[in-house]
């Protein structure tokens, strides 16, 4: 390989820095406690969960080069819009093809910490439920662009992810949306579209980088959160519930 190095971030500055600005609000609200039910429930301890956002964020810069489709026409040292998102195309020279890569941060991470989650919860079978039904919505939304690769707008597997863990269980919905979210990305939107890759004029096509990074990093954080508060209002209305009934039992 030469020509440039394959190591860069999927978007923008401008979108990379919201997405870290995203991270810092976060880990502010997981200080004060604030969002303390939501890592509580995926389990995972609160020290990690912040090492594992960083890493992701930071891993997003890393790709691990797989295999090479030469005699690709590829572009060069662009920016694409696709969705109000801006992704990078590398600046190449001299390039081979189009190199298909795995990403750090939006792949070799939440797979590991997917795994994690399904074994320490034992949840295997409503975690396989919610990637498949991640995968099947991300399939179907997921668009090949020019240049890029494969694509789908940011906040679709956050939101499906969400739902999804939410009608499967309430007391595994942490995990399961951290599961489904990242792990239904990676399927439904990358690996059964590799076959669209050639002709695109991708220089390099990262697996959960350009186009689906910032919809596995948002998973990360935002269906996590969303599970882990909707699931506390639900079991603080249980405890409000049986308080009342235990009240209305010690009365005449």
């Amino acid at each position: 390989m030469h020509g440039i190095d394959l190591h860069y971030f999927p978007l923008s500055l401008p979108f990379f820095f919201i997405l870290a600005l995203v991270l810092v609000v976060v880990i502010a609200l997981l200080q004060i406690r604030v969002l303390r039910y939501a890592y509580e429930k995926i389990g995972v301890p609160l020290k990690y969960f912040y090492v594992l956002l960083i890493a992701s964020l930071v891993g997003s810069y890393i790709n691990i080069p797989v295999v090479s489709l030469p005699g690709e026409q590829v572009m060069s040292g662009q920016v694409v819009t696709f969705y109000g998102m801006q992704y990078v195309i590398p600046q190449v020279v001299d390039w081979p093809g189009t190199v298909i890569a795995v990403n750090v941060g939006g792949a070799v991470i939440p797979v590991l910490v997917s795994l994690y989650l399904t074994i320490k919860n034992r949840i295997l079978g409503p975690a396989l439920l919610g990637v498949a039904v991640v995968a099947l919505v991300s399939h179907w939304v997921a668009q090949p662009v020019r240049g890029m690769g494969i694509a789908e707008p940011v906040f679709v597997p956050t939101l499906a992810a969400a739902i999804t863990a939410l009608l499967i269980s309430r007391k595994y919905a942490a995990p399961i949306a951290y599961i489904s979210g990242s792990m239904g990305t990676l399927v439904g939107a990358d690996l059964l579209n590799l076959g669209q890759i050639r002709g695109l004029g991708a220089p390099v096509a990262s697996i959960g980088g350009a186009g689906t990074f910032d919809g596995i990093f948002l998973t990360s954080i935002l269906a996590v959160v969303l599970a882990g508060l909707l699931t506390e209002r639900r079991a603080g209305s249980h405890r409000h519930i049986n308080e009342e009934g235990h009240h209305d039992s010690s009365g005449p």
